[in-house]
């Protein structure tokens, strides 16, 4: 993508070049919808879009979809590990807490030490 662009015969830059060019520097568009009555804000919509390429972005410290579990398999993974992480020490408590209140495996459930 650092080949230099020149424009296609006929003196106009083709479709590819300008994608390029757009996805290579990246594109910001910015904008705000507010609507007001009599003064008093009722609604305020921020709007904020960024066109360029994977490389350009992470350059740009944006890498969202890399930790979004929709997007991403490695975030699913994580999230999964840590699910079971969790569900892990959860089962380890219980087990805790039911071995403290059983009775001695020599002794059967319902009748009383002698």
């Amino acid at each position: 993508m650092n080949a230099p662009l020149t424009p296609a015969p006929g003196g106009g830059a083709n479709l590819a070049d300008i994608l390029e060019r757009v996805l290579d520097k990246g594109v910001v568009i910015a904008g705000d919808i507010r609507v007001e009555l009599l003064d008093i804000e009722l609604l305020t919509i921020k709007l904020r879009l960024v066109v360029a390429s994977v490389d350009k972005a992470k350059e740009m410290g944006i890498d969202w979809w890399e930790s979004d579990p929709a997007l991403s398999s490695r975030a699913r993974t994580r999230e999964l590990g840590a699910e079971n992480a969790r569900l892990q020490a959860r089962l380890a408590e219980l087990e805790n807490a039911g071995s403290r209140h059983a009775p001695p495996e020599d002794q059967e459930p319902g009748k009383e030490a002698r």
